[in-house]
Formats: structure tokens, sequence, C-alpha cells
């Protein structure tokens, strides 16, 4: 960092870094001497950067409160990281969000070197993130969410449809609800916490809540609470229709590759997997397991073997006419 332009440019990023910090930190980060420091400091200040230095033990340099910096410098690296990053934005289902995504490519664009701008409209033209389509929450709803869950502040929430109201009419529930995570899933959001209505553990879609609002009624997390595992588990767990269990002769990486984990929960078993599920329809279940790419040993219930059995003589006989 030899160039003294490149090292008050380096100063500017430190001091936003850093709210407080002396001139010998500084220096000692810039690798020169206090004198040089002083002339760095001046320079910032002569091209309207407003500065305060405050003397004593605890004094330094800090920009003033409030200053709205000029646009931030990225390397030609991290300008491609944030292009890929808006990339997936685009896909995250959260309404409005892509006009955002859009605008702040934009900005990108106008202010990068022209090879860099080719290579990210490349990216833009090829790159196709294949999620499944869904309702998407409003992205108000998941920014207040996602502040409660910060500052561990209860909400409140009118909740339609679905097993949300435990009714499946599409009727509302009010909901007191402290979020303890936020989990983008298959093309979903799902907010988990506690559910004051049923004083238990509760999953909720964003895309479902209306009329959210922020409580200043404060909760306690419960440490080290995983919000994805408590999803999957979740959605393993349902006990709605028939239990199913089946031995599946792979590793728990390959079958959590083609089942995903809403189809029932995977559990390592000696060299094989154990899976158990529910379902509604034996039929239909037998239909996902002609798909699966590796062998398997049903065991409970026995009437899916029978079904397995009339979906293969089906395929024969496809096969065979």
């Amino acid at each position: 960092m030899s160039n003294p332009t490149t090292r008050v440019l380096a100063l500017l990023e430190l001091l936003q870094i850093h709210d407080n910090a002396s001139g010998s930190e500084l220096a000692q980060m810039l690798g020169v001497d206090g004198r040089t420091l002083r002339r760095y400091i001046a320079t910032l200040e002569e091209i309207g950067i407003p500065l305060t230095a405050e003397r004593g033990r605890y004094g330094g340099y800090r920009l003033v409160s409030g200053y709205k910096l000029p646009p931030m410098m990225f390397t030609n690296e991290e300008t491609l990281a944030i292009s890929l990053g808006l990339l997936a934005a685009r896909s995250l289902s959260v309404g409005e969000v892509s006009t955002a995504v859009a605008s702040a490519q934009a900005k990108l664009e106008r202010v990068m070197p022209q090879k860099l701008k080719q290579q990210l409209r490349a990216l833009g033209d090829s790159v196709t993130l294949d999620l499944v389509p869904s309702s998407a929450p409003d992205s108000v709803t998941l920014a207040t969410l996602a502040a409660a869950t910060q500052n561990r502040c209860r909400t409140v929430f009118d909740y339609t449809g679905g097993s949300g109201n435990g009714k499946g009419d599409g009727s509302a529930t009010r909901r007191e609800f402290d979020p303890y995570g936020l989990v983008f899933r298959r093309g979903r959001w799902y907010a988990v916490g506690h559910c004051h209505l049923r004083a238990d553990l509760r999953t909720f879609r964003l895309d479902r809540m209306q009329q959210l609002r922020r409580l200043e009624i404060p909760f306690q997390r419960p440490q080290d609470f995983d919000a994805a595992a408590y999803l999957t588990s979740s959605f393993a767990s349902m006990d709605s229709g028939i239990e199913v269990e089946l031995l599946l002769h792979t590793d728990l990486a390959n079958a959590s590759a083609v089942l995903g984990d809403e189809l029932g929960l995977l559990t390592p078993k000696g060299d094989a997997v154990l899976w158990r599920a529910h379902t509604g329809c034996l039929n239909w279940f037998a239909t996902q397991l002609v798909r699966l790419p590796f062998t398997f040993e049903i065991l409970t219930p026995s009437e899916l073997r029978g079904e397995l059995r009339r979906q293969a003589e089906k395929l024969l006989g496809i096969a065979m006419a």
C-alpha cells in the first residue's frame, strides 16, 4: 500500500469500520507514522469528509454521525460476489424485491469497468436458479419479522388458511408470536417460534400472515435453538395419515438429495438410512417410491407392498405393450 492515494482511501474505509479509533491505532493499521496520518486526515477534510477529533485517553478520530458517505468502492471479486447475491435474491420469493434488485444491479453497472460489466451480464443472461414457485410474502413482513427476531420482541398477526388456523377453511385467527428464527425452504418463507394461542412451538408461512406488527414485549429465545432443524423435524413428524417406514440402501447425503426434507425424517442406520414418513394415500406414496434411484426395504405398512406391486405391474404392462 505504497501509493498515498490508496492509503487515504484505506483510511476512509477504516473510519467507516471503526466508530472511534486513536491516531496510533490508525497509523499502525496503515503502516505510517503519526505525522503522515495527520496529513491523510487533512486530505480527507479537504475533499469534504467531515471528521471529528477528540483528545484524551479515550479520544480518537471518527466520521461525523449521520454523514452520508460517497459510494463504496469494491474490487472486481467483491462486485462479482454482490452481483451473484442479487441474482439469487430475485428468486427468494419476497414481494417488491425484484424491482429493487434490478435497480441495485443497474447502479453497480454504471460504475464498473466494461469488461466486468460484460461478465456480469453474461451471468444474468445464462444463470437460472431453479426454485419452486410459490406465493411470496411482502418485504415489509419479512423485514418486520427479522427485526423482531433479532431484538427478541413479540409480534401479532392474523393467520389465514391451511393448517395454520387448525381449521383449513380459509378463516383467520389472531396470533401473538415470539419469533425464534426465519427459514427459506422450497420456495417459501417460514417463521418458527412460540405461539401464545397454542402455548407451544409452531411454524407459520409468511405469505399467510396479514396485519403483522411488532409488540414491545420482550421474550427469551431458547438457547442454541435451531429454526431450520426444527422445521425439518416438524415436516417429518406430521402425524396425519398412515405411518410409513422404509430402509433405504444408500447414504444420508444421497437420500437427502433425492427426497429433500419435506417427505419425512431421514436418519442413518448402519450402512443404510431409515425413512419415517406419513401419507394419506398409499397409492400416491408408491408412485414416489418408483422414482427412487436406489433399492429399499418396506418395513411398514405391509399394504404398501401391494400398492408398489400394482405400480410395478402397471409399468411392466406399459413397457411390454
